[in-house]
């Protein structure tokens, strides 16, 4: 049993330093491009709304110093009817992101699942207000689980890494 009168353990004191030597924060949420294409109209207005949507998500960060990081989130959306686009829409949502204290992994997980989910509310609202403005009804973007697709594009490149190098004999 401990007594008032001895000294706290290590371990407790390591992981009390673990946890305070962490440290994130937002700095900058901004819009750092956004396009809204219309090829087809005004006639693609005078056709049934029945599109098929695709929605395609990139990742990118970028160190600015040792501990401010850009993370930009790019969502595009197009719409087409048949083999016709009513509309592309993309929006590079970025923010400036201090991240001090991770280990690698964890890091990695910050800036291209964390941060993202940050960013996608932000995304997802900007689209919608430019497709709206298109003359296109509404479209609402389901969540996004970014830590998922951040697990399932590192086992993707272990499994290559792991095709590519040599086998043993």
């Amino acid at each position: 049993l401990r007594t008032l009168h001895d000294p706290p353990s290590k371990v407790l004191c390591m992981s009390e330093q673990q946890q305070v030597s962490q440290h994130f924060d937002i700095q900058k949420i901004y819009i750092k491009d956004v396009s809204l294409e219309t090829p087809n109209s005004p006639g693609i207005f005078t056709e049934q709304w029945q599109p098929q949507t695709e929605v395609r998500l990139e990742t990118g960060a970028t160190p600015l110093t040792q501990d401010l990081f850009e993370v930009v989130l790019t969502v595009t959306i197009t719409a087409k009817l048949g083999d016709r686009t009513a509309y592309l829409a993309e929006v590079q949502q970025a923010g400036i992101f201090t991240l001090k204290g991770f280990e690698d992994a964890q890091m990695g997980q910050m800036l291209h699942a964390f941060c993202p989910n940050v960013l996608f509310p932000f995304a997802r609202e900007e689209l919608a207000s430019l497709i709206g403005k298109g003359g296109f009804p509404a479209l609402l973007l389901n969540p996004i689980n970014f830590d998922a697709l951040y697990l399932q594009r590192l086992q993707q490149q272990q499994a290559a890494a792991a095709g590519a190098s040599p086998a043993a004999h």
